[in-house]
Formats: C-alpha cells, structure tokens, sequence
C-alpha cells in the first residue's frame, strides 16, 4: 500500500490540472494550459476529453512520474444525475451521462471522462469520481416549493463540504456522522449546506443560482423583476442562463470575476468593489442564518472554505454576523486535488467501497 500513487483530475474551461499523491503526500502538481483555439474546434466540452488525457500522459511521461504505481485515476464529478454521496467507479453508464449530461455542460463534466481515458492507459489502474456537485441527500420536506412539480434540487459544492466536514471532524477526533454542521463553500459560486450527522439535509441550489451572489453567479433574484426580464424580448434563454450562472455576481457589477483583481481595486479606493464585498458577505451570513433551524438549533461549528477565504476582511464580516451561533473555523483555499485524494485514500484503505453509478 506505501507505494500505491493517485492521480487527482480537476478540469477548468482551458486547464487541466493534475496531481500525484502517494499517500497525503503530493508528488507532482501540474496545471496544463490548452490551446484555446483547439478546444474551441471541439463541438461540446465534453468532447475534449481525450485531447486532453492524451495531454495529461505527456506530462506525466515527460516528467518521468512512476506511472505504473497509479492504482486510482479519480477526477472531479459532473452534473450527471441525482445520486448519494461517495466515490463512484467510471462505468459506461457514468460515461454515457458525463458526455450528454441531463442537467447540463460544463468542464465539470470532464473529469470522470478524462480519468476513464487515463485508467486505460495505466495498466493496473481504475477510473473514479467523488462527491459529484449533484449529491442529494436533501431531506423530502427541503424540496417543497409553492407551485407543484417545481421542487428543489440539490445542486452544490458536495465534494469540497463534505471534505471540508470530514477534515474538521477528524481535528476534534469524532466521526463526520456524528456532528451537526454548516458548511460553506465561497468560490465562484456560493453554497450553504446543513449537514446533520453524515448528510447534506438542505442547501441553496448554487450551480442555478439559487443562494448568496457569487464571483460570477447572479444568487436569488426579485421573482417579478426576473420575469420581466424574461419576458421582456430583449434576452433569449441561453442569455438568460449566462446572467444567472457564469456572467452574473461580481461579474456583472464590476465586469470581472477574478478576487485578484476585485482586491486590487478595493485597495486602490474602489468604494463600489468594497460595498459589493460587502454586500456578498451580508448575503453569506444570512443564508448560514436560515440553516440554523434546518438543524433545529444544534449548530456544532460552522466552517468557511473555498478560494475567497483567503480575504480575512471578507470571513471577518461574515463572522461578525454569525459568530452567536456557534463557532466558526476557516479552512481556506480550494485544493479540489486534496479532496480527491482524500476520497482515494479512503478507497484504498478499505473505509469505503465504490459505489456503482445506474
């Protein structure tokens, strides 16, 4: 077991990145640019796949990694459909909805695609996914909405909280299953889970919208005013859907999406660009509110992860507003590699066993 190596697989929009561990350790980090012009040629994302595993391969020989150490290729899950938390074995079912995913196309969606190309070239290897964005593990009374057949869905950061949570557990040397905790993901988009001894039981529908307004991500929106613009006949659906989930937020305000440079402005005086900062704390810290009695009072600690926790003025508001519920722990950045192999390990360690995708 000392010598078996993870291959940890986080796709973005022209990147791929990809890790080697052996045990927590992490030998090899590499984040691959692709050509854009090249990825564009492609029809749908998820048609990038091999284009990109066979540039994965290169690195990794390139390099001269070990390969024939890698037991488990394991890349972040996609939008596939509604399943329970755990780490799922790539079969042709998984494949078949990664690529024509029912929910819908993103870079996301690569990850079990690209770690399936990876394993058949790894003798020895096998290809997962963990934690997938579409965890549900939503109590029933969680979906209710006011108009029947529309219910809500459970779409989030699943494998960042539920890591998140375990981490935090293993601190205080419990079980996972034996806390009750709300778990906050701040990145590009914003989700607020309530996790009660082991499960996900309510969470803002985040990759929708739904919740705080993100980096890019529109949040919840004023229902007349969003139908009016629908209906307006000046934006199509796809324009639509753009403003909600990648062009809305920070994006739409202040015309990018990078904390970087929304920093760099604060800092040079841009009152706007802190208001909005402000702002996006004020909406975090009320959606942690409104879980507190989803778990009925019982708050554990409540825990901050994601990239934009690394601006302690942004944590320090939100914990200013809900420090009287119970304490608040950072865990900052977002290492989705960390995850993974975290996922892995409990694989290899016989912890868990892979579930099987239907």
């Amino acid at each position: 077991m000392e010598n078996i190596r993870v291959l940890a697989l986080k796709p973005e929009f022209y990147v791929t990145k990809a890790a080697i561990y052996q045990g927590s350790n992490m030998l090899f980090l590499k984040s691959i640019k692709h050509d854009r012009d090249t990825l564009l040629s492609f029809d749908k994302i998820t048609d990038q796949h091999l284009f990109r595993a066979e540039a994965v391969m290169k690195e990794l020989v390139d390099a001269e990694i070990r390969i024939d150490l890698i037991r488990v290729v394991i890349g972040r899950g996609g939008l596939v459909k509604p399943i329970p938390s755990g780490v799922y074995e790539v079969n042709e079912a998984l494949k078949n909805d990664l690529q024509y995913s029912p929910i819908g196309v993103h870079s996301v969606n690569l990850g079990g695609l690209i770690a399936a190309d990876l394993a058949e070239m790894l003798p020895g290897s096998k290809a997962y996914i963990a934690d997938p964005v579409v965890v549900d593990e939503l109590d029933d009374i969680a979906r209710v909405t006011g108009i029947p057949g529309v219910e809500r869905k459970s779409v989030f950061h699943a494998l960042g909280q539920k890591a998140t949570a375990r981490k935090y557990a293993k601190s205080l040397m419990k079980n996972y299953e034996d806390l009750n905790l709300i778990v906050v993901n701040i990145g590009e988009g914003i989700s607020v889970g309530a996790h009660s001894k082991g499960r996900v039981i309510d969470v803002n529908q985040a990759f929708d919208g739904e919740g705080p307004f993100s980096l890019e991500r529109s949040g919840s929106l004023p229902m007349m005013d969003l139908i009016d613009m629908c209906y307006s006949g000046n934006i199509t659906k796809e324009q639509m859907l753009k403003k909600v989930r990648s062009e809305g937020g920070m994006m739409a305000h202040l015309g990018t999406r990078s904390l970087f440079e929304i920093q760099d402005k604060i800092d040079n005086g841009d009152e706007k660009a802190r208001f909005l900062m402000d702002a996006m704390a004020y909406q975090t810290a009320k959606y942690i509110g409104s879980m507190v009695p989803v778990l009925k009072g019982e708050v554990d600690a409540i825990l901050l992860t994601g990239m934009v926790t690394h601006d302690k003025s942004f944590t320090d508001l939100i914990i200013e507003r809900v420090k009287g519920i119970s304490p608040v722990h950072i865990f900052p950045g977002e290492c989705i590699a960390d995850w993974l192999n975290m996922n892995a390990m409990m694989l290899i360690k016989g912890e868990i066993q892979p579930k099987i995708y239907e």
